[in-house]
């Protein structure tokens, strides 16, 4: 029976595209409809898209399956955003007032415009976390209604390379899928696996991936750093190979017998681990392989903590993804870190129903696709597929190229809007940015004539009309 109405959202990761499509239930729990992916080695390194062609054939074979579990067409998706294209960097700006001036919306949000405004070399904002304000010498989360002379807004940006953004719209409309919005994986992880005590007392969310390792720091409630670090679980498995390794092996021992602490080490007798049916590597060295490595991505995750959050991460740090599956993994964060609360986040926080065994077995590696699914609010169902439909028939279109919805980043709201049925097809996107550039045109001549009237009932302008209504006046008087 085909499904008339749920969410899709898909997650470009290193090592393959998951998509997910499922529905959100009165009670607030999820119900998962259908999981697919697709291999995605060959075109996406580190999270960002580096070969467009076999990327938009993966997009369409994971759409394809969807609408073959669903039998029905998919008019949009939620796509999720991150790899090593994503970082974070502050930026102050402040507005000088006249003494005991009180604080009003108008001027919190110029700051916020000026702030998002703001340009940086091969990057642009997506998304936008408030972090304070400070009042002249008093912080404030909420300013309005004080009296100061000095204003300062406190903002941590979150960019990606325009690059990227380039070559993910162009993967999606080869595909022919329209995208519903575009949402910072990480903050959708951290909204589905962090407790609010977590997010208030302050923590460090550590994804563990297969080619990057994503650090976000929470305090207050607030996002207070983003940094994605270019090392993951598969290092791991390419340091293994220095102990003359075949990859594919490295990574089935790695699974098998990789410990995040080498609890070979100093053993007197020499044990021997199988790598196949022909040879052996010595245990301690392939201990003291994957620790190193281990220690090293730890470090670096380390490095990313803000010194001054260092002694303020009551919360803890909170393990996600596939690499924090690897046994040790949280001594070692204790060893290296000297935080003693770590736990591994295997699961999110919500309730989901679902059969699909990457959804049951709860490992941690499905924690990103589902908090994409629950930031989903828009219907994503198309039309029903006929399975009696002529095979010769011309096939009917989602939509005819990608739109994307303009996305506000001081809202966590979805910024695509369609009427009625939800359906965002690229016709009328294409008609909201015709009246977006009307809109803008009239604005533009609006001020034109205002600043045109402003002129006109200058003190200079009307005494230069007095001036020469009074000589018209004279010379009237002498003929």
């Amino acid at each position: 029976m085909a499904a008339k109405e749920f969410i899709v959202a898909i997650e470009l990761g290193s090592t393959k595209i998951t998509g997910i499509a499922g529905r959100k239930n009165l009670d607030g729990s999820l119900t998962v409809l259908a999981v697919v992916k697709e291999d995605s080695t060959a075109c996406i390194r580190k999270g960002i898209v580096y070969n467009i062609d076999k990327t938009a054939l993966c997009l369409t074979n994971v759409i394809n399956k969807l609408k073959n579990t669903l039998h029905t067409e998919i008019a949009q998706v939620y796509v999720g955003m991150g790899g090593q294209s994503i970082r974070s960097i502050r930026n102050v700006i402040v507005k000088d007032l006249p003494e005991e001036t009180i604080v009003t919306q108008d001027m919190i949000n110029e700051l916020m415009d000026s702030n998002r405004n703001m340009e940086y070399p091969e990057q642009e904002i997506i998304d936008v976390a408030t972090q304070e304000y400070k009042v002249d010498a008093q912080y404030q989360v909420d300013p309005v209604g004080i009296p100061c002379s000095r204003l300062e807004g406190n903002f941590l940006n979150i960019l990606w390379r325009k690059t990227f953004y380039r070559n993910l719209n162009t993967c999606f409309e080869n595909a022919g899928v329209t995208i519903a919005e575009l949402y910072p994986a990480p903050l959708a992880l951290a909204d589905c696996v962090l407790t609010e005590s977590e997010k208030r007392t302050g923590c460090a969310l550590v994804d563990f991936g297969a080619d990057t390792t994503t650090v976000s720091i929470y305090y207050k409630n607030i996002l207070r750093h983003l940094a994605v670090i270019p090392l993951g679980s598969n290092n791991i498995t390419k340091d293994i190979t220095s102990l003359q390794v075949e990859e594919t092996e490295a990574e089935v021992m790695k699974l098998k017998y990789g410990k995040a602490i080498n609890e070979y080490m100093n053993n007197e007798t020499t044990i021997q681990l199988p790598v196949n049916a022909e040879r052996s590597v010595n245990a301690n060295d392939f201990g003291y392989v994957v620790e190193a490595r281990t220690k090293e991505i730890i470090d670096n995750v380390w490095y990313q903590v803000p010194r001054e959050l260092r002694d303020k991460l009551l919360g803890g740090v909170i393990l996600t993804g596939g690499g924090a599956n690897m046994p040790g993994i949280e001594q070692a964060f204790r060893n290296y870190t000297n935080i003693e609360k770590v736990r591994v986040a295997k699961f999110i926080t919500s309730t989901v129903n679902s059969n699909h065994a990457d959804i049951t077995e709860h490992t941690g590696m499905m924690n990103t696709a589902l908090g994409l699914l629950a930031k989903g609010d828009i219907n994503c169902a198309g039309e029903e597929i006929d399975p009696n439909a002529n095979l010769f028939d011309a096939p009917k279109s989602n939509s005819a190229g990608i739109a994307v919805a303009g996305r506000n980043p001081y809202a966590n709201a979805t910024m695509a809007a369609d009427a009625g049925n939800g359906k965002l097809r690229a016709d009328e996107a294409r008609r909201k940015r015709e009246e977006e550039r009307e809109a803008l045109l009239a604005e533009e001549e609006e001020e034109r004539l205002k600043a045109e009237e402003k002129k006109q009932n200058s003190f200079w302008n009307k005494f230069v009309k007095g001036a020469k209504k009074f000589g018209e006046q004279i010379l009237k008087e002498e003929e």
